[in-house]
């Protein structure tokens, strides 16, 4: 039997609305306030999962 390396995403998700003068500003803003644990992202933004085993080269092998 060979050990294999199993990667497992679960990836979280929040929309949350900013108010800001252009895009980037609100991009900006939204990062600090994650930054600064404003946004919680939890159990409750759980978006799915997913299971990847990597391939492996010839030379792996």
């Amino acid at each position: 039997m060979k050990d294999y390396k199993v990667q497992i995403k679960e990836p979280l998700a929040m929309t949350v609305t900013v108010e800001a003068e252009s895009a980037a500003q609100a991009r900006a803003i939204a990062e600090q306030r994650y930054k600064d644990s404003v946004y919680i992202l939890d159990a409750d933004h759980f978006k799915g999962v997913t299971f990847t085993v990597p391939v492996r080269s010839e030379r792996d092998r």
